[in-house]
């Protein structure tokens, strides 16, 4: 009897007593306020990027206000094909992808270098008033960004020519030059970011251990090798997966400054597809053809997020997922 008793006893916890809904419905009155704290993240995603998604059907639809959605015509992929068979398609995938490119090979090391530098000073109020200063770019807005740009650059009162001219150099009207946009665009897009892009890369160096700093300096190292031997391999995960997220918005370029930077006479460098979007559906009110191009980017940049997370998971250990 006390055999069987043995033998049956495990079979009396047969699912441990609760199924799945009942161990969630447990969970959330556990967690609740927990819930709470994050329901109004999740309220925003679920209205403003998810309910929105369902517009995505006007790209395969000769959209008409007047009869919605649902009742437009059916047009398959003809706004696709319009695009891709347009003139103007190539003019726009090349720049989006220079500007994107050297946004990225400009603009994606700079926070790097900057936390390693600024981990390197030791007075700490210098410290603290240069984190201060080079935070304050992300939070001026974009149109004052662009009017600083403009005066900077100005062809008579621009402090930029006016140092050429004092150096013996000719003024360069830098706002009508197809040729200067692109570096006027990247280099006022490093200046307002790195320092607010750095945050996340000092965070990381914050939590490295000091042991390790300890140790390297009794063995002799000086702040270079430390730094290349400790600090740079300690980053590495965080800059994996910072680029890889840089990575899927790679064909996303913010629309509002380059409207406010370009003008007709720098059309062949800064006509990218986002204003192309904007203009197509915004102000010709083209809304299926400017959802049908905006829909394509869009997949460019899953294509490229899911490629480049599998390729880190592969080569790294790091990824997204």
């Amino acid at each position: 009897m006390r055999a069987e008793a043995n033998v049956s006893e495990p079979a009396a916890l047969p699912s441990r007593g609760k199924s799945w809904s009942q161990r969630l419905r447990k969970t959330i009155k556990r967690d609740k306020y927990l819930y709470l704290l994050i329901l109004p993240v999740v309220a925003y995603y679920v209205v403003f990027h998810y309910v929105p998604m369902y517009g995505i059907i006007i790209a395969f639809k000769k959209f008409q206000p007047l009869k919605g959605i649902l009742g437009s015509a059916w047009v398959g992929f003809r706004y696709f094909e319009d695009f891709f068979s347009a003139p103007y398609f190539w003019r726009l995938i090349k720049n989006t992808l220079l500007l994107s490119f050297y946004s990225l090979i400009w603009g994606f090391p700079a926070p790097i270098l900057f936390a390693l530098l600024l981990n390197e000073v030791r007075h700490k109020v210098f410290k603290k008033l240069v984190q201060t200063v080079s935070y304050l770019p992300h939070f001026i807005s974009i149109v004052v960004i662009a009017g600083m740009v403009v005066s900077f650059t100005g062809l008579r009162e621009g402090i930029i020519n006016h140092a050429l001219v004092l150096l013996g150099f000719q003024p360069i009207n830098f706002m009508a030059e197809p040729g200067w946009f692109r570096t006027i665009f990247v280099g006022s897009g490093i200046w307002q970011g790195f320092g607010w892009g750095s945050i996340i890369y000092l965070a990381a160096i914050a939590g490295i251990d000091p042991q390790l700093y300890e140790a390297a300096e009794m063995d002799g190292a000086g702040r270079w090798k430390r730094m290349w031997h400790i600090t740079l391999p300690s980053l590495i995960p965080t800059i994996v997966i910072m680029f890889i997220m840089q990575m899927g918005s790679l064909m996303d370029i913010g629309v509002e400054k380059v409207l406010l930077l370009s003008n007709p006479l720098t059309y062949d460098t800064s006509d990218v597809i986002s204003t192309f979007v904007y203009r197509r559906g915004v102000l010709s009110q083209d809304y299926s053809f400017a959802t049908a191009v905006g829909l394509f980017n869009n997949v460019i940049n899953l294509i490229l997020l899911v490629s480049v997370n599998a390729l880190s998971r592969r080569l790294s250990q790091s990824s997204l997922w």
